[in-house]
């Protein structure tokens, strides 16, 4: 089996071309820079750890390695799941010799942290101005004077203001704002334009740029401005539209250059449950000075991959078997992590405790569900689960996490039995109701598995020793207010006294192409 068979979705097809997205997964916002190789960031909200760091030698295989954020801050705000606030669009930068991430949250301001080293250690997360509604934020360091500057948008849900991006002076070391802020770009005044976000800046031929998009995720475009003078004024133009292409709204990411004088466009594209996956667009300079993405501004499918060294094709991590006990940097958890939300031991799976709490019947609201991103359009989903808790109504499975949910796996029963069940529940339901009758598993172990096919439609089936059967009708998973659905493992159990017990997940596996249903053998 070759390598690119074995990953849910790559993007290299091997003849010297790529197909988009580059990153079939909720990379949202992504912002890129290079320093030898090339380094992407994106919006994680409020899982932890945060801001995800992936790398690249080509723009086209990308391989995740590590997070700048262990701890969303302030911490006891995202002690409980959040998952449309947090880390908002970040700009990654290169200055001094060091990594720069600078973000906003919406509902405290902007922050950054900064490192020598890509992989850490990243400092601590650093308030540069506080305020709600003040989100995309994104340095500049001018070369040509010396001075150092930073634009942000807003976030109406919090300040009442949008359409509008905001400049300040920037002391040099990147912790203090000199200046009140001036408006740079207010797109009421704009013809058409309306939901301006996503600012990134950059300075090229003499002149300051933003490069941002507008109309919202959906229906939007990317959008280039340009002034002689940081203040402005900025003129504009729509540099990259869906015009005949099925690629709506794409929006919002980062401009970078290769060694070799190529100029290429990292961005989003919103899709449903799927979250916001990552395009790369071709970019060229007109006779005006002007950036034009793509194919004369509309996306492209396929295209020549960016000159570079052969690298090998490649995707960011699924899989886990979970060696020691401990999970790859793939997972995330949907709060600030605890101590003794894993527990270690010297074999391989990961072993959870089923910790008690007044939310096990709404994995939604649980902080210790570990997640990772749906990665692909089609792919099937297996994992191993044995339950060692004893307690009643101890249970642990395998979620497809959103707005809505639907989950299977194991609960012990009042009479000390394990039993399969499958659950969901509506982004309107305050709790759980069954998706199919409950079944015994007589030897506390389950394989189970999900079948994800086009639309995130999810099949969910499991063996409990006498062969894979299906259970419940095909759940449509559903995206939350910004985030993709999420692929998720937990462990729970209902308040009480005494000792709860564990689960443990072995072979957590992702496949490309999902088998044949069991209807159809």
């Amino acid at each position: 089996m070759t390598e690119r068979a074995q990953a849910p979705w790559t993007a290299d097809l091997g003849d010297g071309t790529y197909r988009n997205p580059v990153l079939h997964a909720d990379w949202s916002d992504p912002d890129v820079v290079r320093v030898d190789d090339y380094y992407l960031t994106a919006s994680s909200f409020g899982r932890a750890p945060g801001l995800p760091l992936l790398h690249s030698r080509d723009l086209v295989n990308w391989t995740l390695v590590g997070h700048a954020l262990e701890r969303l801050e302030p911490a006891r705000a995202f002690a409980e799941p959040r998952p449309d606030c947090g880390v908002w669009a970040p700009s990654l930068r290169h200055h001094a010799g060091r990594f720069w991430i600078f973000w906003g949250d919406p509902d405290h301001g902007i922050h950054q942290v900064n490192a020598h080293d890509i992989r850490g250690p990243w400092t601590a997360p650093h308030l540069v101005k506080a305020g709600k509604g003040l989100i995309d934020a994104c340095p500049l360091w001018d070369e040509e004077t010396g001075e150092a500057h930073l634009v942000h948008a807003w976030a109406k849900s919090r300040s009442g203001i949008k359409n509008r991006l905001t400049g300040h002076r920037m002391s040099p070391d990147g912790r203090e704002l000199l200046d009140e802020g001036r408006v740079l770009v207010d797109a009421d005044r704009i013809p058409g334009w309306f939901t301006l976000e996503g600012p990134k800046l950059y300075r090229h031929d003499g002149w300051f740029w933003i490069f941002a998009p507008a109309g919202g995720v959906e229906t939007g475009w990317q959008g280039a401005l340009r002034s002689r003078t940081f203040a402005g004024p900025y003129e504009h133009r729509t540099v990259l539209a869906q015009g005949r292409t099925d690629i709506n709204g794409p929006h919002q990411g980062g401009w970078v250059r290769t060694p070799q004088g190529e100029d290429w466009f990292l961005h989003f594209q919103v899709r449903g449950a799927y979250g916001r996956v990552v395009h790369l667009q071709p970019m060229r300079w007109d006779d005006d000075g002007w950036p034009v993405l793509g194919d004369n501004g509309e996306p492209v499918r396929v295209h020549p991959k960016p000159k570079a060294p052969q690298q090998p094709v490649c995707a960011p991590a699924t899989d886990d078997e979970f060696p020691g006990g401990r999970h790859g940097r793939q997972w995330q958890w949907t709060a600030n992590p605890e101590h003794g939300w894993t527990v270690t031991h010297t074999g391989d799976g990961l072993r959870l405790p089923c910790l008690p709490g007044p939310y096990a019947h709404d994995p939604r609201r649980l902080p210790h569900v570990l997640v990772q991103r749906l990665p692909a359009e089609t792919f099937t989903v297996e994992v191993e689960l044995a339950l060692d808790a004893a307690r009643p109504g101890a249970k642990a499975g395998l979620v497809v996490l959103g707005d809505a949910f639907s989950w299977i796996g194991l609960e012990r029963g009042a009479d000390g039995t394990a039993r399969l069940v499958h659950r969901y529940a509506e982004a309107v339901a305050e709790r759980e109701r069954d998706a199919e009758y409950e079944r015994p598993a007589p030897g506390g172990e389950a394989l189970l598995r999900i079948e994800v096919t086009a639309g995130a439609r999810c099949r969910f089936s499991a063996d409990t020793g006498e062969g894979t059967r299906s259970s419940g009708q095909v759940f449509a998973a559903t995206p939350w207010r910004w985030v993709g659905a999420l692929l998720g493992l937990f462990a729970a159990a209902p308040e009480g006294a005494g000792p709860t017990g564990t689960a443990t997940f072995t072979h957590f596996r992702v496949t490309p192409e999902p088998p044949r249903s069991p209807e159809a053998l």
